[in-house]
């Protein structure tokens, strides 16, 4: 595999060569399009994609198939000089601009392990450049989080399930989310977390780098999550973290009714700012229709009893740090045998958008008639356009996205989550072709979040040296008293796997040498042979398969940890299956044995 390997790297090299070379080297290459197969825009059409193609094929084969210790010994040989290793490093001979074309393709995960394998790589890897580059093309994924919760007095951890482009779900949880964080922020693949202690965890989930920030303000009341956001600016690059701060009562904040302030936190910076808002907001506007950053700008609705529907966008620049006041479209009028009507405001495809709907007139949490959404187009002319008009819509419409890939996620009354295709014409849209993700059971119901993330290379490590960083002090965590019980079932369960594997291990050596034994008796003696036979067919059938398959240690997301139940019960069925099949093998081929000495 090594000489293989070798000659296919040369054989790029000599395709590269072969290829014209359209400048000096100044900055990181742009990686092209990968959407359709297409080549970015001003970009010569070169051998030198074959090529790139090529090595991607032969890096992947070094990183993830050859022995670690062949790629350290090329790197780190402690008989060899530096000269020597870099002639032994194949990879670093290839020309810079085709190496970079191979890093823009991989994936997090195998960048994280190219690091390691040398000082020039781990550089290359760590750019701000490259950082930023490669965030552009990474793949998006829809993140489902679950708040903590109680089921039948038992509590229930936070819990975060992925789900890709081809609708597949993960398999394992994600590590930096305890089981107590509450999500407010997703961006550039950094986490905002909010904590019930005393700070708050600004977390990369693909590299899990964490960072504790003190909370603005200590022991407030009322304080909730959904009174944080996180956002990026991408003209500054600066990444902020905001809190709606409830005006005082009896000389103490508390997150109730009003706000007058919001503060500010920006990475880096040593401590909190407060920005006053134009006039006193409603809290629960906040609470109730979510908050959204979109290019830099945070929004959020407020009461205007003047204006249409009675709402108003507000907005929140968060480079200027100054607030505007957006207009919503000019209503429609409401049935009268309808109730109140409901407003959210949701980010769908990089835009903002306000949805709304009427409920029913007992019943606050039902949608009926139609579900409208609407998308702003220009800030300059406070322009709004209707981009849905959903007939028979979901009675739960997640935050801050909830359109993904042209469907709509929701949660039904039975607590599953569910996408629906959008299938119409112009705006008018019929909901079809539902697809069931999960089961949503035993998690509460309407109470799922909806996020756009990606993985990615940005580093926290620049932002750590402020005064405001802290380290957790206090137990947090799985470490908690709390979660004692559910820690002693998880390892309950792998002993029982454990248990699983062994026994079908020696039930599978078992089996062997009694198929071994008894065969003779099954072939020579044909009149009296045909149950025995049918028992052993039985016996290779129940033949464990994969018994030396390993179990990862890492902790899976609720909705792998059921399945992985089930299957473990139904592994030991089979294994009492295959105890009753050897028990009568056992006792039938001797009846047979004596049968025949007597014969």
């Amino acid at each position: 595999m090594v000489g293989r390997l070798r000659s296919a790297v040369r054989n790029a090299i000599k395709l590269q060569a072969l290829q014209p070379r359209w400048g000096k080297r100044r900055e990181f290459v742009t990686p092209p399009e990968t959407r359709g197969g297409g080549k970015s825009i001003g970009e010569p059409s070169l051998g030198g994609d074959r090529g790139a193609r090529l090595i991607l094929i032969a890096l992947r084969d070094l990183v993830a198939q050859l022995p670690w210790h062949w790629v350290l010994t090329m790197v780190t040989g402690e008989t060899s000089s530096k000269r020597q290793i870099n002639e032994e490093c194949i990879i670093n001979c290839l020309p810079v601009d085709l190496i970079e074309r191979i890093f823009y393709r991989l994936p997090v995960s195998t960048l994280l392990r190219c690091e390691g394998v040398c000082k020039h790589w781990y550089n290359f890897i760590r750019d701000p450049q490259f950082v930023a580059s490669h965030l552009q093309n990474a793949h998006r994924y829809a993140l489902m989080f679950f708040p903590q919760g109680l089921v039948s007095g038992e509590p229930l951890p936070s819990d975060a399930i992925l789900i890709d482009e081809a609708w597949s779900p993960s398999t394992y949880a994600v590590p930096v989310i305890g089981p107590d964080d509450l999500l407010f922020g997703s961006c550039n693949g950094l986490l905002g977390l909010y904590t019930k202690t005393s700070t708050i965890k600004i977390a990369n989930f693909a590299t899990g780098e964490c960072m504790h920030l003190a909370k603005p303000a200590k022991n407030m009341r009322g304080d909730h999550f959904t009174f944080y956001s996180f956002g990026f600016h991408p003209v500054t690059k600066e990444y902020k973290v905001t809190h709606f701060l409830g005006d005082c009562v009896e000389g103490r904040p508390r997150n109730k009714d009003k706000f007058s302030v919001i503060q500010v936190y920006t990475l880096g910076d040593e401590k909190w700012k407060d920005i006053p808002t134009p006039e006193a907001l409603s809290l629960n506007t906040v609470r109730n229709s979510g908050v959204v950053n979109v290019n830099g700008t945070m929004y959020w609705l407020t009461e205007d009893m003047i204006a249409s529907w009675q709402h108003a966008v507000m907005s929140f620049d968060l480079r200027e740090e100054s607030f505007a006041i957006i207009a919503l479209p000019t209503a429609r009028e409401d049935h009268d045998h309808y109730g109140p009507r409901k407003f959210w405001i949701r980010d769908i495809d990089g835009k903002l958008c306000m949805v709304t709907a009427q409920t029913r007139r007992y019943d606050a949490r039902s949608i009926v008639g139609e579900l409208q959404i609407w998308t702003f187009d220009n800030m300059a002319e406070q322009r709004w356009s209707q981009k849905y008009n959903l007939k028979n819509p979901p009675n739960y419409i997640p935050g801050p996205h909830f359109v993904h890939w042209d469907r709509i996620l929701t949660q039904l009354s039975s607590s599953d989550v569910d996408s629906y295709e959008l299938i119409g014409e112009n705006i008018e849209i019929s909901f079809s072709k539902m697809e069931e993700l999960l089961e949503g059971s035993p998690r509460k119901l309407y109470n799922m979040q909806s996020y756009i993330c990606v993985k990615s290379l940005v580093c926290l490590d620049v932002y750590k040296k402020a005064s405001i960083v802290r380290r957790p002090k206090e137990q947090v965590g799985w470490q908690l008293k709390k979660w004692e019980a559910w820690e002693h079932n998880l390892r309950r369960v792998e002993k029982l796997w454990g248990y699983s594997n062994k026994h079908e291990h020696d039930l599978s050596e078992i089996a062997e040498k009694m198929v071994k034994m008894y065969q003779p008796f099954a072939d020579k003696f044909h009149v009296i042979s045909e149950h025995l036979r049918t028992i052993l067919n039985q016996v290779l059938q129940h033949k464990p398969e994969n018994l030396n398959q390993p179990r990862f240690p890492r902790r899976l997301n609720s909705l792998e940890q059921e399945r992985d139940r089930e299957e473990l019960s139904s592994r030991a069925s089979k294994i009492k299956d295959i105890i009753e099949v050897q028990c009568e093998l056992s006792v039938d081929s001797n009846f047979y044995v004596i049968h025949v000495l007597c014969w």
